[in-house]
């Protein structure tokens, strides 16, 4: 079965998709992807891309078009998502090999999806649209645009109408499947979860030496929905213990970290290692006392399944979770961690229930957490869920 992936971002940015890819290959399927030149997180095309339009990464068949590099700056970020709605779009009226099914994978933006809807729109087959981020609820969250704006009721007509002509949707998390139905209005009846994996697993990774004490580790992106200011106000009560939370990451709230871990005089306490690329970061996550996951508990995105959790139940580390709706579900099924709310005193007492535990105990949570991720969420076991989507 020959499968056609759309997706604006593949390796070497690091998104998850390029794993499935090869995992659809390794099962047997011949696999083309459809995606821009790479330059998320760059702010250029990558040079040695400039001239690469066609080329074959692990068996996976990948096909590249010209884009707009996504900067700093609003305005080019708009760019970015646009050029590749239009030049995917061309690329697939031109062109002429057959593929059996359709496979998007819809991150920000959802206009991603479009190609994937215009092929199988002219070739008469199923497009199956996997649903990591929501739009337009994403871009309120992050305050892009505002909710009674012109632009956020063109971003609610047009995702709905991308949305509206797949075959059938994937959701990432389980809650997702209420914003189809009360937010957008869209039935529901073609809509199932299959969750996303981690991308990097404990596979033959070294493990960082923090040393003595304990060590908590938060890796991710630095934004306003990650609840940042929580960490150093609750590390400011835990001065006088032998705690150390170090940060990995860059984002919106980079500025104000640095300068709360000055005022505050926690230099040695809250360690910001600033951006580290993802598999060097790993090496963190693999000996940490406890990986820290938060996302600000407001709208449907608040409630979702962040990409961290599973990431960080890959590594089979105990888990403080500053989480609602299906990523505090996940914790307490698991029974792997602790749950901790958004205010300081909170987190607080979870870093503080951490820090008392025996390394044995700390072990023992961690294993549950390693064992639930391979039972639902191991790359093996999401790729297979897909794969049954496409055999229908």
């Amino acid at each position: 079965m020959k499968i056609l992936i759309v997706c604006q971002f593949y390796y070497p940015e690091n998104f998850i998709i390029y794993k499935f890819a090869e995992q659809f290959v390794k099962d047997g399927y011949e696999v083309h992807v459809l995606t821009g030149k790479p330059n998320y997180g760059y702010g250029y095309i990558l040079p040695e891309y400039k001239n690469i339009n066609e080329e074959v990464i692990n068996g996976v068949n990948v096909h590249r078009v010209n884009l707009y590099p996504r900067k700093k700056s609003k305005f080019s970020i708009i760019r970015n998502y646009l050029s590749f709605w239009r030049n995917s779009k061309k690329w697939v009226r031109k062109f002429k090999i057959k593929f059996d099914k359709v496979y998007s994978m819809s991150l920000s933006p959802v206009t991603i999806c479009s190609a994937g809807n215009l092929y199988a729109k002219l070739n008469g087959v199923k497009h199956i649209i996997h649903c990591l981020d929501l739009w337009p609820e994403s871009v309120l969250v992050t305050n892009a645009v505002r909710k009674n704006s012109l632009m956020y009721k063109v971003l609610y007509y047009w995702s709905r109408s991308i949305y509206s002509k797949a075959d059938e949707i994937l959701v990432s998390s389980p809650s997702f499947v209420e914003y189809f139905d009360k937010v957008l209005h869209l039935p529901t009846n073609n809509i199932s979860y299959v969750p996303q994996s981690s991308l990097i697993e404990d596979k033959n990774i070294s493990a960082f030496d923090y040393g003595e004490g304990t060590h908590i580790l938060y890796c991710g992106n630095l934004g306003i929905i990650q609840l940042i200011p929580l960490i150093t106000a609750a590390m400011d009560q835990l001065r006088d213990k032998d705690i150390y939370f170090h940060i990995i990451g860059m984002g919106p709230m980079s500025q104000f970290l640095i300068d709360d871990i000055r005022k505050r005089r926690l230099e040695d306490k809250v360690i910001y290692h600033g951006p580290i690329i993802a598999k060097l970061a790993a090496s963190y996550f693999k000996n940490a006392d406890a990986l820290y996951v938060s996302l600000k508990g407001e709208g449907v995105v608040g409630k979702t399944i962040p990409s961290k959790l599973l990431m960080s139940m890959a590594f089979g580390r105990p888990i403080i979770g500053v989480l609602k709706g299906d990523g505090r579900n996940i914790i307490v099924d698991s029974g792997g961690g602790f749950v901790a709310e958004e205010n300081v005193e909170s987190v607080k007492n979870s870093i503080l229930a951490i820090h008392n535990l025996s390394k044995k105990e700390k072990d023992h949570l961690g294993d549950l957490n390693r064992r639930y991720y391979e039972d639902h969420f191991s790359l093996e076991e999401v790729t297979r869920l897909i794969e049954r989507k496409f055999g229908k």
